[in-house]
């Protein structure tokens, strides 16, 4: 399941680079602020023109959101430092014990910049690699996550060895490893009694979704697109997603009318991906769900977006409309299992 997208050819110890998304780089209102600013005025999260991007970032978006972003940070803040990028140096040293090649990690937004994990894999004063390898740590396509990272290590990969050839690991959100993984991670929290299994996913504006259908008319045209085969599928986020839920309630068994599908962390006025999670926390509570399980495939490694959103703000709402308990299953962090399976994307 992966790409070549600049040739064909293998060596056998190609570089590999891990990349996901980014953190602060502490917990302080201005590193939250720099932070931000880095990650909204990329072109392919808010997807406006420059000025206007930088008007609503500057003008309407740090001012507010970077002292209530800074204070959710601090609700989960580990002692060593942001759960993403310590979940991600973990996977990152399990799997140097695993693959026979030199292999680094990056972040899109922050550090470790993608300029620092290439000069890791490209020392100054070295031949560059005929192939590098790169692994974005995102399950599903989306312009703002897939898109943006696979653009940014191009770019940085053409300025520091200009004769590499860049090869991507697909989107696996239907690899049969990643929904095993998933399944295996899951089981101690579906063995216990439960009511229902709510997924929820990051959301994405519609629009996102349209301006990625290669064919200009499939996505979000019916209300079935997802299930009608199309070509749009291979970038659309919303099959994806809707496929990795098929494949896990296939694998672990979940009854009908036991789970269901959100979408959460949505941010402006503009339509996104239905249901809203937060919505729809309330509405389980208060049609009889009294034990909850949350689950979310979107995420590989616990952040802001599991351990705040959802397993703190989101508990909080469905307590308060009568929920008794949620329990959040933690993503695949360093699970063993997936440990393998990045190994054997590696490995492929």
């Amino acid at each position: 399941m992966r790409a070549d997208e600049s040739g064909s050819g293998s060596t056998p110890r190609r570089p590999i680079l891990l990349a996901n998304l980014g953190s602060p780089a502490s917990t302080a209102v201005k590193d939250v602020r720099a932070y931000l600013r880095e990650f909204l005025m990329d072109e392919r999260v808010l997807d406006v023109p420059y000025l206007l991007r930088k008007f609503i970032v500057e003008a309407r978006i740090l001012p507010k959101r970077s002292r209530e972003s800074a204070h959710a940070y601090r609700r989960v803040w580990w002692s060593e430092g942001s759960p993403l990028i310590v979940l991600s140096r973990r996977v990152e040293r399990l799997l140097r014990e695993r693959v026979a090649a030199p292999l680094s990690l990056a972040m899109r937004y922050g550090e470790p910049s993608v300029e620092t994990a290439l000069d890791e894999l490209i020392p100054s004063g070295t031949a560059p690699p005929a192939e590098l390898f790169l692994l974005p740590l995102y399950p599903h396509y989306a312009m703002s996550s897939y898109e943006t990272v696979v653009a940014r290590v191009r770019r940085a990969l053409a300025r520091r060895a200009p004769g590499a050839r860049l090869l991507v690991q697909r989107p696996f959100y239907d690899d049969p490893a990643y929904i095993a993984a998933l399944v295996e991670r899951s089981r101690p929290f579906l063995e216990e009694s439960y009511d229902h299994l709510l997924f929820s996913y990051h959301g994405l504006p519609e629009r996102h979704l349209r301006k990625s259908d290669p064919t200009g008319r499939h996505c979000l045209a019916s209300p079935d697109c997802c299930r009608v085969e199309s070509p749009a599928h291979a970038t659309c986020y919303r099959h994806q997603v809707l496929r990795t839920t098929e494949l896990f309630v296939e694998s672990a068994g979940i009854e009908p009318g036991r789970w269901s599908v959100a979408f959460q962390s949505r941010l402006g006025r503009d339509p996104w991906l239905r249901p809203y999670t937060d919505k729809e926390l309330t509405r389980l509570a208060r049609e009889g769900v009294r034990r909850l399980v949350v689950i979310c495939p979107a995420f590989v490694a616990d952040c802001l977006e599991t351990l705040e959103e959802i397993g703190l703000r989101g508990q909080d709402a469905f307590l308060a409309a009568g929920g008794e308990e949620l329990r959040l299953i933690p993503c695949l962090n360093d699970h063993p299992r997936w440990i393998e399976t990045l190994a054997g994307f590696c490995r492929a």
